[in-house]
C-alpha cells in the first residue's frame, strides 16, 4: 500500500473543520418547555444529569459533577432532550462550580417559571476537595 492510498483511506478518520450533529445541537441548546398537564397540582420533578462536565476558570481541568434538579412546576414542564444538551454546553465553559450551579438555576427559571427548583452539584474530588454546591429559587406570588 502506497503512503497516498493510506491517507486516502484513513482520511475520514481525520477530523474535520465542520461541527458533528450533536456538536451543533449542544451549540444551539435552550431549554425548551411544555404546557404543564396538572396545572394546579402540586407535584415534584427530580431529574439526574451525571455526566455534567465543565473546566475550572483557573487551572484548565475538567470538573465532573452530577447535577440534580428539583422542581414543582407551574404552568411549564422542561423537555429533558432539551435540558441534556443545555446541560453538555458546559462541557468546554471555564466555570467556577458555584457560578455553573447558580447559572443552571438562573437560566432554568427564566425558562420554565417554576413555583420552586433547587439545583444541586455534586462534584468529583480533585484533589482531595469535595464540592456540593445547592441552590434553591422560590416563587414569589
Amino acid at each position: 500500500m502506497t503512503t497516498q492510498s493510506f491517507n486516502q483511506q484513513n482520511s475520514e478518520l481525520e477530523p474535520s473543520s465542520e461541527m458533528k450533529y450533536g456538536e451543533r445541537l449542544i451549540a444551539s441548546g435552550q431549554l425548551i418547555t411544555f404546557p404543564n398537564p396538572r396545572i394546579g397540582r402540586r407535584y415534584d420533578i427530580n431529574i439526574s444529569l451525571p455526566e455534567f462536565t465543565c473546566k475550572c476558570p483557573f487551572s484548565g481541568y475538567p470538573d465532573f459533577a452530577t447535577i440534580h434538579l428539583n422542581y414543582v412546576p407551574n404552568e411549564k414542564v422542561v423537555e429533558l432532550k432539551s435540558l441534556k444538551l443545555y446541560i453538555n454546553s458546559f462541557r468546554d465553559r471555564y466555570i467556577s462550580h458555584e457560578e455553573s450551579i447558580n447559572q443552571i438555576l438562573d437560566d432554568f427559571v427564566a425558562a420554565c417559571d417554576p413555583l420552586e427548583a433547587t439545583v444541586k452539584g455534586d462534584f468529583a474530588p480533585r484533589g482531595n476537595v469535595h464540592t456540593v454546591i445547592e441552590v434553591r429559587h422560590q416563587r414569589h406570588p
